[in-house]
């Protein structure tokens, strides 16, 4: 058991507390907490901070529904600063916004962003909010979910005769053009690769059949 007298906290008692989202590896707030609202986030397993602003204890989601579970909680080499995993109920925003980052200061145009499943999933909803002129992702939310599923259909046989070939490239290629119908439906039926963790997550392992196959 780790023995938190080894943090050091500031003269106020307190350490800065870096929350990220345990799913995407996005970081969702800077926090404060000190050894009180530290023992409540232990025993709860739940976030709880010391709001400098309020000068009181803030267990996260206490109003809103919006508990930060958490999963794991690290001390930098310093022992002045921590990383807290969690997994998300809800915006860790006070905004709305899935995390109180989102004002952009500087990006270098020289270096491309890094590619992840989140940004395609925002990319994909911002054509379905924002629709853009020539856009495949707004075409296909425009002719609705009949041809959002008839694409997904199409595509799973594609992987299908890729697989069947042991064609690896092909596969590779086929596979992304199914996952990108995939996030499609998803975004169209509202639901977020949150759920389908969720989901997975809850069935604990992968070495068992969720669903037994009917022999007729």
């Amino acid at each position: 058991m780790f023995d938190i007298e080894k943090l050091k906290f500031d003269e106020k008692g307190l350490i800065p507390a870096i929350v990220v989202d345990d799913e995407t590896n996005q970081v969702l707030t800077l926090a404060y907490m000190n050894k009180e609202s530290l023992g409540i986030s232990l025993e709860k397993k739940k976030t709880c901070f010391w709001s400098r602003s309020r000068q009181e204890l803030w267990l996260k989601g206490e109003t809103s529904g919006n508990y930060q579970h958490i999963v794991s909680i690290t001390a930098d080499c310093d022992m002045d600063a921590l990383t807290v995993r969690v997994k998300k109920d809800g915006p860790a925003c006070h905004t709305g916004e899935e995390s109180c980052f989102f004002n952009t200061v500087f990006e270098n145009e020289d270096i491309a962003p890094s590619f992840t499943v989140d940004g395609l999933v925002k990319t994909i909803e911002g054509r379905k909010l924002d629709p853009k002129e020539g856009s495949y992702t707004t075409y296909l939310f425009e002719k609705g979910i009949d041809k959002i599923l008839k694409k997904v259909g199409e595509e799973c046989t594609e992987v299908i005769i890729a697989g069947k070939a042991n064609d690896k490239a092909e596969a590779i290629y086929e596979i992304s053009d199914l996952m990108y119908h995939v996030l499609v439906l998803m975004i169209e039926m509202g639901i977020s690769v949150g759920d389908i963790m969720k989901e997975l997550s809850s069935r604990h392992v992968i070495d068992k059949k969720v669903k037994q196959e009917k022999m007729v």
